[in-house]
């Protein structure tokens, strides 16, 4: 084993271990590592295990980096539009008890995450929580957390509802319809939707002790072509699904398209800074993903992938449902204390590799990790970007949020949302 390889896993963790503990400087951390494996790449001879500039920028996913940036832009002049706080406060307005119209903002929550990034939506839902807290005079932390992890279940249903499964789909190839059916048989939307309607009905039991009733007065809407933008976007990546990738018939091309159309009416109808627009965008979520994918392909050029999964190939066997199990068990309890982004984009090209050692179709094991990465992220609130935010907005607020608190809630909604997800995706794989 060669110095610079040592010197790669060296790098790598000691990058994932700044994530945690920097959370807040993660876009530096990860571009200051790329920085140092470009500078190698540049001034080395090049060998097998040395990765040159080239390789450097294509290991960056374009595509995914094209949804995500477009995605960005698409849900700032969404949220800008005031059409999810009209659809928020139009469903709850009438007369209803507290606890059904509590759950009513967490289903809203996530039928928008579903399309749109979770940061976004709990910034577009949080000042409705808020408002309706005070008119009923009840602590809002509650509220908040289950619609930030409300917003971490859906975000993993379709293509663009979040960086996983962006990534996930940049990976294996897959489209957006391959989020509905993949190869004929039932995909990830439907097993995430019986996760869905068992960890709400949880919610429902928190919410319960609520029992006074409320009337909210309907919000104005700005203007509703944000919101036709965005269904013009989902037929477009529908469409495409039928023809052979290109670059114009690629999600990412086609985000950025409809994005761009998007700022351009924020411009002139709307009197909205473009400049302004850009420098509000979550540029360190952007960098951030840059930089993993680089890290995560340094990994795979020295030769670590695959003396990973020979590692865990040695100790957990060739039993499908037993890896199966163990990656989603590991992925939850990882996933809860560092970022899945990275974690996943780690793990992909690992589970390929169990799955070519073992014989079987890896794409039980890509769902199981997508379910295990994303929905483990709930049980913490350093787990998601989303639970940061919510955490970060409720103690802006004056509701401090204990560690012990949010998981007397996360886990069991965890739990509740993951056994049976991963049944499912377990039955139609197999």
């Amino acid at each position: 084993m060669s110095y610079l390889k040592i010197f790669y896993l060296i790098l790598f963790i000691s990058t994932y271990l700044l994530f945690f503990v920097f959370p807040a400087r993660r876009s530096i951390i990860a571009i200051l590592a790329s920085i140092i494996i470009l500078f190698i790449g540049i001034v080395s001879s090049y060998t097998t295990e040395i990765m040159s500039p080239i390789e450097i920028f294509n290991a960056i996913n374009w595509n995914v980096m094209g949804i995500f940036v477009g995605m960005l832009f698409l849900a700032d002049i969404f949220i800008d539009s005031r059409c999810p706080a009209f659809l928020a406060t139009y469903l709850i307005h009438r007369r209803m008890s507290t606890s059904t119209a509590l759950l009513i903002i967490c289903i809203l929550t996530s039928f928008i995450s579903a399309f749109v990034e979770n940061v976004a939506t709990v910034l577009i839902i949080a000042p409705i929580c808020f408002e309706l807290a005070k008119r009923l005079k009840i602590d809002p932390r509650e509220l908040i957390i289950g619609v930030a992890i409300s917003s971490n279940l859906q975000g993993t249903a379709t293509l663009i509802g979040d960086p996983p499964s962006m990534i996930l789909a940049g990976y294996a190839h897959m489209n957006f319809l391959d989020f509905f059916f993949y190869h004929g048989k039932p995909s990830i939307f439907f097993a995430i939707q019986i996760g869905a309607m068992t960890s709400l009905t949880f919610l429902y039991f928190i919410f319960k002790k609520y029992k006074s009733e409320q009337e909210v007065e309907i919000e104005s809407i700005k203007s509703w072509l944000p919101t036709f933008l965005l269904i013009l976007l989902i037929i477009l990546l529908a469409t495409a699904s039928f023809f052979e990738e290109t670059l114009f018939t690629s999600a990412g091309f086609i985000c950025i398209v409809i994005s761009t159309f998007g700022l351009i009416w924020a411009k002139f109808f709307n009197k909205t800074s473009i400049i302004q627009t850009v420098k509000q965008l979550d540029w360190d979520t952007t960098f951030f993903l840059i930089g993993v994918f680089i890290l995560v392909g340094t990994l795979n050029k020295s030769g670590w992938t695959n003396d990973i999964a020979d590692l865990i190939y040695k100790y957990v066997g060739s039993n499908v449902i037993v890896i199966y199990i163990t990656l989603i068990f590991i992925s939850i309890v990882l996933s809860g204390f560092i970022d899945n982004v990275p974690y996943l984009a780690t793990m992909l090209p690992i589970t390929t590799i169990l799955a070519d050692k073992g014989g079987f179709n890896p794409t039980l094991l890509y769902f199981g990790l997508l379910i295990g990465s994303c929905l483990g992220g709930n049980i913490t609130p350093i787990g998601a970007s989303a639970n940061i935010v919510g955490t970060g907005l409720l103690e802006k607020e004056g509701y401090p949020v204990s560690f012990l608190h949010w998981i007397k809630i996360s886990i069991p909604f965890t739990l509740i949302a993951v056994i049976p997800s991963a049944i499912f995706v377990l039955l139609i794989y197999l």
